[in-house]
């Protein structure tokens, strides 16, 4: 973690692995989604309306991930001052909110045909809403000091505080009797879905996770160059010059 506390070390890596990153992320979803829309079965209850699933259930997997990366790095700022920690959180939280607003509206779609309702109350949709929710406070708490610190510090406390959310989302069918069925992939023993429809599942869910850090990477590229930016913008209202301002995809 200390390697990467240099700002312009850590460009110079992103720049090596975003390339690489997206053209893994790109080979998967393709592959991914001839699996899912055209090799795999129809489910033997819900039809074709499963593949809605190849969308969903990867969005939801990387809603998560996002909060863990975000919370994490939140911890590192407030414990370790890590240059990057701060920055990263602020990265990952557009990110999250995008993904966790892909699976809410993807899960409503599945839910129409399968339940016969859009939306219910119920204990695994009501925790990814909340998750929304953390994400939306966290960028809000975030830009809402004029001391850019203290607004990085309260959204990471805010972020840590949310933590709990996670596990409840996660155990949330288990603990409460909902509409959701239990899990399927994620549990204790072997998986209880049919290989041919894992399969699929298991290759967009690699391809969200390299859709994740390919664009977490990128956003952490433009957070650092803005930061720079107005530290020299500050310095340059104080008097002082601080050198020409960094080219695009070149850290300070």
């Amino acid at each position: 973690m200390h390697y990467l506390a240099n700002p312009a070390r850590f460009a110079r890596l992103a720049n090596r692995i975003l390339p690489w990153s997206w053209a893994v992320a790109l080979v998967l979803v393709a592959w991914g989604v001839y699996l899912g829309l055209w090799a795999s079965p129809a489910d033997y209850q819900q039809g074709e309306t499963v593949r809605i699933m190849y969308v969903h259930v990867p969005a939801a997997w990387v809603a998560m991930l996002s909060y863990t990366v975000l919370a994490g790095a939140g911890a590192a700022g407030l414990v370790w001052r890590h240059p990057l920690a701060f920055l990263a959180a602020r990265a990952a939280a557009p990110i999250g909110a995008c993904f966790t607003f892909l699976a809410l509206a993807t899960g409503s779609l599945w839910g129409q045909p399968t339940w016969g309702t859009w939306w219910v109350w119920d204990a695994r949709l009501t925790s990814v809403l909340v998750l929304f929710f953390l994400y939306v406070g966290h960028m809000a708490l975030a830009n809402a000091f004029e001391d850019i610190n203290r607004g990085d510090r309260a959204a990471a406390i805010l972020a840590l505080v949310g933590v709990v959310n996670l596990p409840i989302i996660k155990w949330s069918v288990d603990w409460w009797n909902t509409l959701h069925q239990p899990a399927s992939v994620m549990k204790l023993g072997a998986p209880s879905i049919h290989p041919d429809l894992l399969t699929p599942l298991l290759i967009m869910g690699l391809a969200y996770v390299a859709m994740f850090v390919s664009l977490l990477l990128l956003r952490l590229r433009g957070e650092v160059a803005a930061r720079r930016l107005r530290v020299m913008a500050a310095n340059h209202a104080a008097g002082q010059d601080v050198g020409p301002a960094p080219r695009t995809g070149e850290a300070p």
